[in-house]
């Protein structure tokens, strides 16, 4: 299997290289990073170069192209210490062609090239986290329109983004799953904000629905869909936390590299000493597991041979590889490391919070088990 890039896909990844080295973001990444805010200049500096139209169809002014095109530009973006988390959505918006209607995708492909926060999708409850059976946000149809009540929690990009894609349950009819897109901006919407660990340059909200009066039209999808279209997207949000987990290790790791070769104790280069060697041959070697596993699982996508369970595995074994390549980082990095505001200490929270963001290990361990299992019964 040939992993080499393409002329198309390195020109693609120089220019997000460009991006990186046009200036020093670190010290910008810093400051959002600490004051919880969204980093708008980097993201609309990615979007100025198309990064917003990865995967979106051609016929919707998008480059068309495919996962393994997507994995290189992560690679290089985590490499040189972006915080990829924060883009989670902007491949997303494929979905929005799938399942939205003319009027909707003209509404969300407006921030085209923005670099804005469009949308997000609100499931979980304080009730119902892996478990939708225990979801209480319900929609009522009454004198003509939709009535949208209930809370969702942990929201992501919760306090900025335009619009949400609100699963609720009918109350006439509670098995039936059913997506809303939410105007933010509608009467009888509460946010409140949430503190986080890591990932803090992306918001993350209590949300509250209170009458919230919705049109026919604003149904996303088709009614009842709404259980299955979340788990069809599931795959593209867990692949996207690994290879961000895998970008933040590689940047530590040449971090932790690059000192190692400079810092001189005992008359000589740490990185002479055999306990320090062994570390980095640990972490090459889950950074070598990483990568193949995941444009192994980008390719199987790309030609139609995804398996039920990869991205699952993928974001289970990348959360937790990474995290270790990370942790030696700081060992090696030291005083430096952990005083301060090296990026590794970032690095640390955000791969702690995703363990947990975007589906837990837990949940990932039942997904990949089973998958790994079906084929022998």
């Amino acid at each position: 299997m040939d992993f080499s890039f393409t002329e198309e896909q390195q020109l693609i990844v120089d220019g997000f290289a460009d991006v990186m080295n046009s200036r020093s973001w670190e010290k910008y990444f810093h400051e959002c990073d600490e004051t919880s805010t969204y980093p708008i200049e980097w993201v609309k500096a990615l979007c100025d170069v198309g990064f917003d139209r990865i995967l979106l169809p051609e016929e919707y002014d998008g480059l068309g192209l495919d996962w393994v095109t997507l994995s290189a530009v992560y690679e290089v973006l985590g490499r040189l210490g972006g915080p990829t988390y924060i883009l989670y959505q902007l491949p997303g918006l494929e979905t929005v062609v799938r399942e939205g209607t003319d009027a909707q995708r003209e509404k969300i492909f407006s921030y085209l090239g923005t670099g804005e926060q469009v949308l997000n999708y609100a499931m979980t409850e304080p009730s119902a986290g892996s478990s939708w059976n225990d979801m209480r946000t319900t929609y009522t149809r009454r004198d003509g329109k939709v009535y949208l009540n209930g809370h969702k929690t942990f929201q992501t990009s919760g306090m900025r983004v335009p619009y949400l894609v609100v699963m609720a349950r009918n109350a006439d009819d509670m098995d039936v799953y059913t997506e809303w897109l939410v105007d933010m901006s509608k009467p009888g919407i509460t946010k409140e904000p949430l503190h986080k660990l890591g990932l803090r340059m992306d918001s993350c909200a209590e949300v509250y629905f209170d009458d919230v009066e919705l049109e026919e039209s604003d149904l996303f999808g088709s009614e009842g869909n709404g259980f299955m279209r979340g788990v069809a997207d599931f795959d593209l949000e867990r692949f996207l936390v690994a290879l961000t987990n895998y970008g933040q290790a590689y940047c530590a790791f040449e971090d932790a590299a690059k000192y190692a070769n400079q810092r001189v104790q005992g008359g000589q280069a740490i990185a002479r000493r055999q306990l320090i060697q062994l570390k980095f041959a640990d972490m090459q070697v889950r950074l070598t597991n990483m990568r193949n596993m995941l444009f192994e699982i980008a390719w199987k996508h790309d030609v139609g041979k995804l398996g039920r369970g990869d991205c699952s595995m993928a974001k289970y074994y990348c959360s937790h590889a990474a995290f270790e390549v990370v942790d030696d980082a700081l060992q090696i990095l030291a005083g430096v490391g952990i005083t301060g505001d090296h990026r590794v200490q970032r690095f640390f929270r955000d791969l702690r919070v995703d363990r947990i963001s975007g589906g837990t290990d837990e949940m990932m361990i039942l997904t990949a088990g089973r998958a790994a299992l079906k084929n022998y019964r």
